[in-house]
């Protein structure tokens, strides 16, 4: 393992001083900036409806606080995947709660997101307010564009 190198597993305390957009910020761990991907969830791209807003969100719930980070893998742009929390809170599964967020179904392994997402949809919740044309999972929308 490489010095500062984070474990995969591993759980791990910082602050967040950086958002990327719905589902990337930067963290810092003992004078280390890290890369988390927010693991099973995938929010619009920037150029995309809702992408702007998305990173918003994600602000809100965690800039500039400390946060609790599980890494579950290390992505194929190195930056590491992981569940998010913020005083007992499930950041992921917020994201999707708020319409934030869809569950990224490839990658997916907690069901009750699905639930969240379903009570989103049904609510017009964020996303799912938007028009139906524009409700593209970011998934799709990347290899479009």
């Amino acid at each position: 393992m490489k010095k500062n190198e984070l474990n995969k597993g591993g759980s791990y305390k910082g602050e967040v001083v950086g958002i990327t957009d719905g589902d990337t910020l930067t963290i810092l761990i003992d004078k280390t900036l890290y890369k988390i991907r927010l693991a099973q969830i995938d929010t619009p791209e920037r150029k995309q409806p809702y992408g702007s807003k998305a990173k918003k969100v994600l602000s809100d719930l965690v800039f500039n606080k400390t946060i609790l980070i599980t890494i579950e893998t290390i992505d194929r742009y190195g930056r590491y995947v992981a569940d998010i929390y913020f005083e007992g809170q499930h950041i992921n599964a917020e994201m999707v709660k708020q319409g934030a967020a869809w569950v990224y179904r490839k990658y997916a392994k907690d069901e009750t997101l699905y639930d969240f997402e379903n009570e989103a949809k049904a609510a017009k919740t964020g996303i799912w307010s938007l028009p139906e044309s524009e409700q593209v999972p970011p998934w799709e929308w990347r290899r479009k564009n």
